[in-house]
């Protein structure tokens, strides 16, 4: 997720060099081992004493970390080898079966409450375009969302009514919509900032909004020109303006890990910003790792603060690629709980405003873990490697998906 309104230039953040990098996002500087311990700024907090709300959370949502799992009575661990064989076959699907087992019930024994179904919310069109510097043509931003939803998709971000001042790239927002506005089969919500964003969207034909707020103070105030306190009033009257026109509101939580000019965020910190755009009405709140630096460790904390305020189904992970961290902070999401995720096609977009923080966790790659693990998606992965190669083709670039590029050598 990046800029609603002006965008924090890189001139204007201190340089994130490898050693504070290190300082600030290492394994030493978060931990999830009893009591939560950051660093900020060269000091330590302990959640036991400074924060004991944080500590609090996760210990009353996730017990069952401390219960040994499950293994076979007979002490046969064999069982659990050489039991399933996996294929790529000519549709380029990707189909995994078992000889004595089925996939969904081995899955249930190692993952015990991972969701049958995740709802994947495409969001390459808005979050992932509008970080191009090279203009992409309305006729093709229109045919890649109708080529998403070809795919089976049932929700595609489509862009934002933004100020084209900022986000040039999204400037043909009013075009792209009701070009689409008869599109009934897929939801395709808008970015709005405000109420003039909100009216403008409406006049076009949107049927659906989402609002954007920061678990970060200095990012808040970077990127949207106001504190996040400021932002709930602005949003309340959003939601509110939505709600009597019967227009469903998503709410996007930034920084839910770190941002880069403060560092590590306390998870309290992101509950209290997604309890306030739960409270408000946002029907779906989205917890985006904005510069891709969470690991499974800090994700598990963070989640498990939200999941003490805002019930686990209203919830989605939106994760950056930038440390290779993406696919895992999923897996350990879903094993929580979360059945809604966000991610791009071809892995596009990304974070201005961090040097090194790369684009969005890309679709072809979520759908194809997913599918790998039994569950759900009523995603056509044929389709939607086919949708990538013609976005990267438009694009001029390698599609930022392992899986595509891997698909495309066979």
């Amino acid at each position: 997720m990046s800029s609603l309104e002006e965008p924090l230039g890189m001139d204007k953040l201190p340089s994130l060099s490898t050693v504070d990098l290190f300082h600030r996002f290492s394994s030493n500087g978060c931990s999830t081992s009893g009591v939560e311990r950051c660093w900020v700024e060269g000091n330590t907090s302990t959640s036991s004493n400074d924060d004991k709300a944080d500590f609090e959370y996760v210990q009353g949502v996730f017990a069952w970390r401390h219960h040994a799992r499950d293994t076979p009575q007979n002490g046969n661990h064999a069982a659990y080898r050489n039991q399933c064989d996996s294929r790529h076959l000519a549709s380029r699907q990707h189909n995994s079966y078992c000889n004595d087992v089925g996939l969904q019930n081995i899955t249930n024994m190692i993952f015990k409450g991972i969701p049958k179904y995740v709802k994947i919310v495409e969001v390459g069109a808005r979050d992932g375009l509008q970080n191009e510097k090279n203009m992409v043509p309305t006729s093709v931003k229109i045919e890649l969302i109708q080529r998403l939803v070809s795919t089976g998709l049932s929700v595609v971000e489509a862009t934002a009514f933004v100020s084209p001042k900022w986000v040039p790239q999204l400037a043909d927002a009013r075009e792209v919509i009701e070009a689409l506005k008869n599109m009934d089969t897929t939801r395709l919500p808008v970015l709005v900032p405000n109420l003039k964003g909100l009216e403008a969207a409406v006049a076009a034909g949107a049927k659906e909004i989402a609002i954007f707020a920061s678990a970060s103070e200095s990012f808040s105030k970077s990127n949207i020109n106001c504190t996040i306190e400021e932002s709930f009033s602005r949003y309340r009257a959003v939601v509110n303006a939505a709600t009597k026109l019967n227009i469903r509101v998503r709410g996007y939580v930034s920084c839910v890990i770190g941002c880069p000019v403060e560092g590590m965020i306390f998870p309290s910190k992101v509950a209290h910003v997604a309890k306030e755009l739960y409270d408000m009405g946002c029907s779906e709140i989205s917890l985006g790792d904005t510069i891709g630096i969470g690991t499974p460790g800090t994700v598990i904390s963070m989640l498990g603060a939200v999941m003490s305020v805002v019930p686990v189904e209203k919830l989605a992970v939106h994760f950056h690629d930038t440390y290779g961290q993406s696919l895992p902070n999923i897996l350990v999401s879903l094993q929580m709980g979360i059945s809604i995720v966000d991610s791009s096609i071809a892995g596009l977009g990304g974070c201005p405003y961090a040097k090194g923080a790369s684009g969005n966790v890309a679709t072809e790659d979520v759908v194809y873990m997913l599918h790998g693990l039994g569950i759900q998606t009523n995603v056509d992965l044929g389709k939607l490697l086919q949708t990538g190669e013609f976005i990267c083709k438009h694009l001029g670039r390698r599609s930022g998906s392992k899986a595509a590029i891997a698909f495309s050598q066979i």
